[in-house]
């Protein structure tokens, strides 16, 4: 299988039905099996095995006996994220903004040039890369190891939900601008106020998805 070439199989593996069931391509119930696995991505049995074991410890998947049922993210689950990611992403940015560095500047400025860029192009797909970058590049700038740790694998559980807030053109803009201020805070060394401003920007993406998910499940 092509795309699975560089790290572990079963961690491709584990990624790609990861990303396949947050995004809605393997939706709520459905059941996976070893032998439609081996099919559909043409590996082995022994990665698929262990991606399917790691999913079900991520509480994406359970083990029926007949097959794995697809549980992916609950209403509850996405509340439940949204909250932790409240109490602790604006201490990313603090973080981020007492540890920033020339280079984090130019990147952080990067990314909010190329949001603008797609934003005038409508590109609602590459807004969507771009606001993925921009949260985990704060991460990373933080040099918090537990902070990061922590808030990068809810990033990736809430992906489905941030690409449906990003196909909404009323939303967009707000998201836009919100950032924009958080990055100006960031650089200009006010720490406190980029950790008001980003939990502020995650208690406002916290209700908008949990309207999506009451929308469109």
């Amino acid at each position: 299988m092509n795309q699975f070439k560089t790290t572990s199989l079963a961690d491709q593996v584990f990624e790609k039905l990861e990303n396949d069931i947050i995004l809605g391509v393997y939706p709520r119930g459905a059941m996976l099996t070893e032998l439609k696995l081996v099919e559909q991505l043409g590996v082995s049995r022994t990665p698929i095995r262990e991606a399917l074991r790691r999913l079900e410890q991520e509480r994406l998947i359970v083990d029926t006996g007949k097959g794995s049922r697809v549980v992916g993210i609950t209403e509850e689950d996405l509340e439940d994220i949204m909250s932790i990611r409240q109490s602790i992403e604006g201490l990313a940015a603090y973080y981020a903004t007492v540890n920033m560095t020339e280079e984090g500047r130019k990147q952080l400025a990067h990314l909010v040039d190329l949001q603008e860029f797609y934003y005038s192009k409508g590109d609602s797909e590459r807004l969507r890369q771009v606001d993925d970058q921009f949260h985990d590049d704060i991460c990373y700038l933080s040099k918090r190891v537990v902070i990061t740790d922590t808030l990068l694998p809810l990033h990736r559980k809430t992906r489905r939900y941030r690409r449906l807030a990003m196909d909404d053109w009323n939303r967009v803009p707000k998201t836009k601008q919100e950032h924009f201020e958080i990055y100006q805070a960031m650089i200009s060394g006010d720490a406190e106020q980029a950790k008001e401003l980003m939990t502020r920007h995650i208690t406002n993406a916290k209700t908008h998805m949990l309207e999506g998910i009451k929308e469109h499940g």
